[in-house]
């Protein structure tokens, strides 16, 4: 039991909260989440309708999101959101995270990658910055190439803003490769981790909000 209260106390949440009037990507329906039924004003139970998109804060992209014909939400294996995960720390990099920034950081059988940046700070404003820190295709290619199966970022994005081709997410999306963006990484430390990350399992879905936490390694 013990054991299990210790596993619990080091979890760490990864996930943004979903509210009303959160930062959105530009183009994407916002949040709104209102009273459908409230005990206060006489009925039975308090229920709320949930109005937002398949990629609001913390989500997954699945390859369908920009390959017709690939996988959608609830297609993807489960054990490939569950798993041996590592945390790096890119918080020095300015505008784009290159090859030459992953190279050096002994990624070979890595399977589940989330990049800590700069982001992480942005992650708490209350609206939308588009000078966030991205993903380059260059970068993009070399992970895939490594045989990574999940890419997490700490933004509503992995690419560039406003890019026209979209090259990191066909390169990555293409190859099966699963996105997490919106993660919060503030509380989590370089190194290896438990990651447990569970979308919302919609039929057909592109895409899908999901829970996401860490489990650091000693605690299993």
């Amino acid at each position: 039991m013990r054991n299990e209260e210790e596993k619990a106390a080091t979890m760490i949440d990864i996930t943004v909260p979903i509210y009303t009037g959160m930062p959105f990507y530009p183009g994407d329906p916002g949040a709104d989440i209102r009273p459908h039924l409230m005990i206060a004003a006489g009925d039975i139970a308090n229920i709320s309708e949930l109005s937002l998109g398949s990629h609001t804060g913390t989500h997954i992209d699945a390859p369908a999101h920009f390959e017709n014909g690939k996988a959608t939400v609830d297609e993807l294996p489960l054990d490939l959101l569950v798993g041996r995960a590592r945390v790096i720390d890119l918080t020095g990099v300015e505008s784009s995270i290159s090859r030459d920034h992953l190279e050096d950081l002994k990624l070979a059988g890595v399977e589940r990658l989330l990049i800590k940046s700069s982001n992480s700070a942005l992650m708490s404003l209350p609206r939308f910055d588009p000078d966030y820190v991205s993903l380059s295709a260059k970068a993009a290619d070399f992970l895939v190439r490594l045989g990574v199966r999940l890419v997490g970022i700490d933004y509503l994005s992995i690419e560039q803003f406003k890019s026209e081709s979209y090259p990191v997410h066909h390169t990555l999306l293409g190859a099966g490769v699963v996105v997490l963006e919106g993660i919060d990484l503030t509380a989590a430390a370089p190194g290896d981790y438990e990651l447990i990350c569970l979308p919302l399992k919609l039929r057909g879905g592109d895409g899908a909000p999901a829970r996401a936490i860490l489990i650091p390694s000693q605690s299993f």
